[in-house]
């Protein structure tokens, strides 16, 4: 047990948590740090040589911190010092250590990168959703999203980041990346996310967010003709798959006032199930605060990502009051 420290004992006695604490109460609860420690452990250094590292887990939880407030290495630091609830996260008493500087977590964050560990975080995560019989099978829902990225050259390469693009939606250009996403259709979990300059078309990247046993797959209008494409066609399993893609509401025919609008009707009930992608997509946007593209590239935004989607996946399953641990039917299967 934690010895407490003079403020636990003060904030003890408060009358009201804040909602960061609360959130990171919830996070904390949901979160499997076993495994997820395991999985950074290999690539983690062992302490043999040189002085000893930092805990694995305590790194893990300042870098989540990172993700989830949108703040620099040096800003989360920062944070800590000041925050009682990310202190409390943290599991720091300021008696016994220190906030891990900004450079130690800029070399863990770094670590992370360069073996995928957010892809695997990800992974783990979705496995555990379907043990626990969270995520169905199925169907899946496909949809897209700008990120905006910087587009000043004040810097010392004085451009734009090469790998971002420009496209124009409506009648607005936007500079960035665009983030896809497979969703399981029943549960609303993210289970596939894949990263692109802002100008690769959506229908483009479908075939890579669908499962090897969807039957079915919703999709806006930006997806028409998806079943047409040669990867769609010459794939003995995604060409069996029923497509129900939106069409676009000035191509359905108009009905006097005194029919039914079946058309409108099915398109409606498309919508309805089509809907569950855009959760995820507020969680990360305007929860985590990830609307613009935090460093240069796609490699390192989209282990970000992983990471966030993840996230969005446990706060989902936290707020539905459910947990990782499987339930009784999904035992017996």
């Amino acid at each position: 047990m934690k010895q407490e420290s003079f403020s636990d004992m003060e904030y003890r006695y408060r009358k009201k948590k804040t909602k960061r604490e609360e959130f990171l109460e919830v996070m904390d609860e949901i979160i499997p740090w076993e495994e997820w420690v395991g999985i950074i452990k290999p690539y983690y250094p062992s302490g043999k040589r040189g002085r000893p590292p930092i805990e694995i887990e305590i790194m893990l939880r300042m870098y989540l911190l990172q993700c989830w407030f949108s703040l620099s290495d040096e800003g989360v630091e920062d944070a800590i010092y000041d925050s009682y609830a990310m202190r409390k996260f943290m599991g720091i008493n300021f008696f016994e250590q220190d906030v891990p500087d900004a450079t130690t977590l800029l070399h863990f964050r770094h670590l992370l990168e360069a073996h995928g560990i957010g892809k695997l975080f990800f992974d783990a995560i979705n496995r555990c959703l379907e043990q626990a019989g969270r995520m169905m099978r199925g169907g899946s829902i496909v949809d897209a999203t700008l990120i905006s990225a910087p587009s000043s050259t004040k810097n010392a390469g004085k451009k734009r980041d090469p790998e971002m693009h420009q496209t124009k939606k409506g009648n607005q250009w936007h500079f960035g990346m665009k983030c896809h996403t497979g969703v399981d259709a029943v549960s609303g979990f993210v289970h596939t996310v894949e990263a692109t300059p802002a100008n690769v078309h959506d229908v483009t990247v479908a075939a890579k967010l669908l499962r090897e046993d969807d039957e079915v797959v919703y999709g806006d209008s930006a997806y028409l003709g998806l079943e047409k494409r040669d990867e769609i066609k010459h794939d003995p399993q995604l060409s069996t798959i029923e497509y129900r893609i939106n069409r676009r509401p000035g191509r359905l025919p108009r009905v006097s006032d005194n029919a039914i609008d079946w058309e409108r009707h099915i398109e409606n009930r498309k919508s309805a199930v089509r809907r569950k992608v855009e959760h995820p997509y507020r969680i990360v946007k305007n929860i985590f605060g990830f609307r613009k593209t935090v460093y240069r590239g796609l490699r390192k935004n989209l282990n970000r990502l992983h990471v966030l989607f993840a996230s969005a996946n446990l706060y989902m399953l936290a707020k539905a009051g459910g947990s990782l641990r499987p339930t009784r039917d999904s035992c017996a299967l």
